[in-house]
């Protein structure tokens, strides 16, 4: 059960707030669908408990809620989704947009984005909700787009995202749950950010990361990278392509040591030479506009990391920010005691909506049975 498989950060909270924490859930990939009898009623069942949340607390907490990994994770079950497997993200997220479409001016919360290619029409989904918004829809297009960015390309931990839902209210307040594939491990990588909770793009913007395992990643968005952020947009700025790539042939030359994370297989200067001369003609006044430009990808990034660390004596941080599983904490109070109010708190909110929901009594006491299983 969720409780006896997960760890989490104890978190003060007031009120109806969750603990102010996104972060990231590692989960084994699971090939197939759910069945469409599934489906069907966990579009019915989460409607129903997000119209009970969105009516007693506002559509933010909705967003609070959906960007805690660990509520998220009890949601998926209470709708019926096996709690450990990688399709408890896309078919969850899939059924609330489902079960959302036609109410977003009811509920005053819409979703964009999803898997595959419905990832890449977040900007027109984000758009086509436009009359309806009093929040300017190009700062959301750019927040989608930077979280993205930040987690494919700033912070490269081996996982490739082929998952992105934005979520927002009409005044502009956002959540993001995206998810990313190791090829390697077959495991997926679940990211969750929340807009109120982001102060910089490229500082810290997760907090209260989870997983399974940690491993060695470039983290250029971790707070012990920003003299490495800084440095990197010197470079870009300030020194000529031809020098940049001069440095990145002899680099080439190099035995880097084993502890290294960063490796020059697969960097090649001269395929390089267009982007670098892009960025540096656009001349990016921070490493967020850098890693915002057109073009700059991993490699990129990979790349100039080297330069700054190799040739400028500046290294970013190889910390992954992943940190513990998903759950409450642990009962023997390792690595944290278990956050009780939190807890109590997430299985209250959740038996409650299930019970005002409008739906048969048969689903409203499979729900409350599967909730029932976290309790402690």
């Amino acid at each position: 059960m969720l409780s006896n498989s997960c760890l989490k950060k104890a978190d003060n909270m007031t009120g109806t707030r969750p603990p102010s924490r996104t972060g990231i859930a590692n989960l084994p990939l699971h090939h197939g669908k759910a069945p469409r009898w599934l489906f069907e009623r966990m579009v019915k069942l989460s409607r129903e408990i997000t119209l009970t949340i969105v009516m007693e607390f506002g559509p933010e907490e909705m967003l609070r809620r959906m960007a805690d990994p660990f509520w998220f994770q009890a949601f998926g079950c209470v709708l019926g989704f096996d709690w450990h497997s990688s399709g408890v993200t896309t078919t969850l997220c899939g059924a609330l947009k489902e079960s959302l479409r036609g109410m977003e001016q009811e509920t005053g919360l819409y979703i964009a984005g999803g898997k595959g290619r419905t990832s890449r029409q977040t900007p027109a989904e984000i758009f086509s909700f436009e009359p309806f918004l009093s929040a300017d829809p190009e700062g959301l297009v750019y927040a989608s787009r930077m979280a993205a960015k930040v987690d494919n390309t700033a912070l490269q931990d081996g996982y490739q995202l082929y998952h992105h839902v934005f979520m927002f209210t009409r005044d502009g307040s956002w959540a993001v749950v995206q998810q990313g594939m190791n090829e390697a491990t077959r495991y997926a990588r679940r990211y969750h950010w929340l807009g109120e909770q982001v102060a910089d793009f490229v500082c810290e913007p997760h907090s209260g990361i989870c997983s399974d395992s940690i491993g060695k990643a470039l983290n250029m968005v971790a707070k012990e990278s920003e003299t490495a952020r800084q440095t990197v947009t010197e470079i870009v700025v300030e020194e000529k392509p031809e020098k940049l790539l001069a440095d990145l042939k002899k680099l080439k030359t190099l035995t880097l040591p084993t502890r290294h994370h960063l490796t020059l297989e697969d960097i090649h200067p001269d395929r390089l030479s267009k982007i670098l001369i892009h960025t540096h003609e656009r001349s990016p006044q921070n490493f967020e506009q850098l890693l915002g430009l057109e073009g700059v990808g991993p490699k990129t990034i990979r790349a100039l990391s080297l330069v700054s660390e190799l040739v400028y004596g500046v290294a970013p941080s190889f910390r992954d920010p992943a940190r513990f599983s998903f759950a409450h904490g642990g009962k023997d109070g390792h690595p944290y005691p278990v956050d009780r109010k939190t807890y109590d708190r997430s299985i209250e909110l959740l038996g409650q909506a299930i019970r005002r929901a409008k739906i048969g009594e048969p689903e409203k006491l499979n729900a409350l049975r599967r909730l029932s299983r976290f309790e402690l």
